[in-house]
């Protein structure tokens, strides 16, 4: 997996200059979890290898970048706290908006929340989920819409890993920043609470989310976090060393929606 060494500024920095040039860039913010679904699927490792920028969004991906690569990254790129640095810069630069994905009223929230926090931010639109998978033409027709709109920046709250492949998916459809911020809508629209801060620092918000939804998410913290160190570990040790270029080509598009 290739994740970027790079902080708020920076990232901040490359996701707005690609705004004002109107030119596709494909970001994701991925925890463990996002880690390791392109770890345990060749052809999800493909298309996350081939975003433009994959900021360390857990504590844990921080640490890794730090220990095997001396990244000295003094904090992650948290894909929330970046939600908010991108509105608040893209309000300043009169970059609009616009947000895909979760529910109706998410949307709603989130719309109104943001526009309270940031006054100047423009909203060109949005789009909920339709939970389903796409035809081509639906796909195009989104793709035509988010255009029509006149938005600078499209935020994607489909959920990992949906929300990777939609990024991969209609990266050269969009001629526009993506940023796949997963629960990002939830925690700003206000119907999903956010971990503690000192839960954030000690890489414990996985905890927090598990005490939240303990019959959804058992099985992938019980599973992934292990496996997760058990993997660091041995790379760590010098004892296997993996490829970043042992993936396999999509041959189809999965139009998730």
């Amino acid at each position: 997996m290739l994740i970027s060494v790079i902080d708020y500024a920076g990232a901040v920095e490359r996701i707005c200059q690609a705004a004002r040039e109107r030119r596709s860039l494909s970001v994701s913010a991925l925890a463990v979890h996002g880690v390791m679904t392109g770890v345990l699927d060749a052809t999800q490792r493909y298309r996350l290898n081939h975003l433009d920028l994959v900021v360390p969004d857990g504590q844990p991906v921080r640490w890794a970048l730090n220990l095997l690569h001396d990244a000295g990254l003094l904090d992650r790129v948290y894909g929330p706290t970046l939600t908010l640095k991108v509105c608040e810069r893209a309000a300043a630069e009169g970059l609009p908006v616009y947000f895909y994905g979760s529910k109706p009223e998410v949307l709603e929230a989130l719309a109104t929340r943001l526009q309270e926090r940031f006054p100047g931010l423009k909203l060109a639109g949005m789009q909920p989920s339709r939970f389903r998978q796409l035809s081509a033409a639906e796909q195009e027709q989104t793709a035509e819409a988010i255009c029509a709109s006149g938005a600078a920046i499209v935020f994607v709250g489909l959920g990992c890993p949906r929300q990777e492949v939609w990024a991969y998916e209609q990266r050269d459809r969009l001629p526009m920043p993506i940023l796949a911020v997963g629960a990002a809508f939830d925690f700003h629209a206000g119907t999903l609470p956010q971990a503690p801060p000192a839960f954030q620092r000690l890489g414990l918000e996985w905890l927090f989310r598990l005490i939240q939804e303990p019959r959804r998410l058992w099985r992938r913290y019980a599973y992934l976090n292990p496996f997760y160190l058990f993997l660091l570990a041995l790379q760590a040790g010098r004892i296997t060393q993996f490829d970043p270029e042992f993936v396999a080509v999509p041959e189809t598009e999965l139009r998730y929606g």
